[in-house]
């Protein structure tokens, strides 16, 4: 009990001096930090320039004159922006004498290359009505889907593309059924099959032969 009360009494004479010290602490590293933007070819202001506290979201910008005001800490580094000038930080030196800082910051012009903008008369009423029958119309859904459901694409793609799994596996079994339903005897000849030579033709007309 008497240990407790000791330090209740010390925490109660000792807090209020270490939270002075800590204030004192921040305020000293507190600054007010004022100044202008300029061109750094002619000197002039710049309005309107975005000035932030890097890393955090507490900013400012300049008046018509370029001149601004913040409040910032020792050691913080200050963004400057403007549509047309390279962007510039400064930084607020960590062992600045005193709570105030003035600053002139000078910012570049940044030059920006737009693409080449090429005018040209207005086309006749011919050769408007060449380009508009002549300009391709891209295909809807409804026919990119009958092109891709298309026999001879199918077909052509059934050549191309390799046998997934499932196919694979029925072809197997296909095979395997063959073999086992002639198994003992000898398998029929395709050469004298009508429907097999008429399959045959087919796949001669489409060109299933042919080198590529």
């Amino acid at each position: 009990m008497k240990k407790n009360l000791l330090l209740f009494i010390t925490a109660f004479f000792i807090l209020p001096f270490i939270a002075k010290a800590q204030f004192e602490s921040f305020k000293d590293s507190v600054v007010q930090l004022y100044g202008v933007v300029m061109t750094a070819d002619s000197l002039k202001a710049i309005p309107y320039v975005s000035v932030v506290v890097k890393g955090q979201n507490r900013g400012t910008i300049t008046n018509e004159q370029g001149v601004f005001s913040i409040v910032v800490l020792k050691g913080d580094q200050i963004e400057f922006t403007s549509i047309g000038y390279k962007p510039k930080v400064a930084l607020i030196p960590k062992n600045l004498e005193g709570n105030q800082h003035s600053m002139i910051q000078l910012l570049v012009q940044d030059t920006i290359y737009l693409p080449a903008t090429i005018i040209k008369r207005r086309p006749t009423r011919e050769q408007f009505e060449r380009d508009f029958v002549t300009t391709k119309v891209p295909d809807d859904n409804q026919e990119v889907a009958r092109k891709n459901t298309n026999a001879a694409t199918l077909s052509a793609m059934e050549r191309i593309l390799p046998q997934d799994g499932r196919e694979a596996s029925n072809y197997y079994l296909k095979q395997t059924a063959i073999k086992s339903y002639y198994a003992g005897q000898l398998p029929p000849q395709n050469i004298f099959n009508p429907l097999a030579w008429a399959e045959f033709i087919k796949a001669w007309k489409r060109g299933d032969f042919k080198k590529h």
